[in-house]
C-alpha cells in the first residue's frame, strides 16, 4: 500500500466506507424484489416472495405472491442473508473503534477472520437460493420463457466481494501498525543525491 502512495492513515477511512458501502449494498439486497425476473415479464422473485404480476407485486397472497419462507431452503438463504448482514454492522462499529484508538488494533486480525468467514456463508446462501429456486420452481419446463438473475441479486455479490476484500485487508493492516498510528519513519524510494 505505502509503495503505491496511499498512507495508511487515510486507509483506515477508505476500509470503514467500504464497510458502510457494504452495509448499504446488504440493505439493497434484502428488500429489493429484483433477485429473478422472466424475460416474458410476467414473473417477478425476489427473496423472500414469488409473485406472477410484476406491476402489482406487493408481496401478499392477495396478488397472488407464493412465499419463499414456506421452504426450508428459502429460510435458510434468507436467514444467513440476514445474520451476515447484522454482523456486518457489528464489525462496522468494532471496526470504528478498532481503527480510533491504538490499543484496540490488536482485534484487526479476528474482525478480518471472522469477516471471511461471513464471507463464506454469505457465498452459501448466494449458491443455495439459485439452486435450490430453479428445482424447486422447475424453472426450466417452459423453454420459450428465460429466468435472469437480476440487480438485487448482483447487489448480494458485490457486498460478498467487498466483505472479501475488506477481510483481507483487516487481516493485513496489523503488519503496518506504526504506519497507522503514525510513529513510522519516512521511506525513501531514491536513496538522497
Amino acid at each position: 500500500m505505502l509503495r503505491c502512495g496511499l498512507a495508511c492513515e487515510c486507509c483506515r477511512w477508505i476500509l470503514l466506507l467500504l464497510l458502510l458501502s457494504g452495509i448499504a449494498l446488504h440493505i439493497i439486497a434484502l428488500s429489493s424484489r429484483g433477485w429473478l425476473q422472466s424475460s416474458d415479464h410476467i414473473q417477478i422473485f425476489s427473496l423472500w416472495w414469488k409473485c406472477f404480476h410484476e406491476g402489482s407485486y406487493s408481496g401478499s397472497y392477495e396478488d397472488g405472491c407464493q412465499s419463499v419462507m414456506d421452504y426450508t431452503w428459502g429460510r435458510a438463504a434468507a436467514t444467513m442473508l440476514f445474520c451476515v448482514f447484522i454482523i456486518l454492522v457489528i464489525f462496522f462499529i468494532l471496526s470504528f473503534f478498532a481503527l480510533c484508538g491504538p490499543q484496540m488494533l490488536v482485534f484487526l486480525r479476528v474482525i478480518g477472520g471472522l469477516m471471511a468467514l461471513a464471507a463464506v456463508f454469505q457465498t452459501i446462501s448466494l449458491i443455495i437460493y439459485p439452486v435450490k429456486y430453479t428445482q424447486t420452481f422447475n424453472l426450466h419446463a417452459n423453454p420459450t420463457v428465460t429466468y435472469i438473475y437480476n440487480w438485487a441479486y448482483g447487489f448480494g455479490w458485490a457486498a460478498t466481494i467487498i466483505l472479501i476484500g475488506c477481510s483481507f485487508f483487516f487481516c493485513c493492516l496489523r503488519n503496518y501498525q506504526d504506519d497507522l498510528l503514525g510513529n513510522a519513519k519516512p521511506r525513501y524510494f531514491h536513496p538522497p543525491a
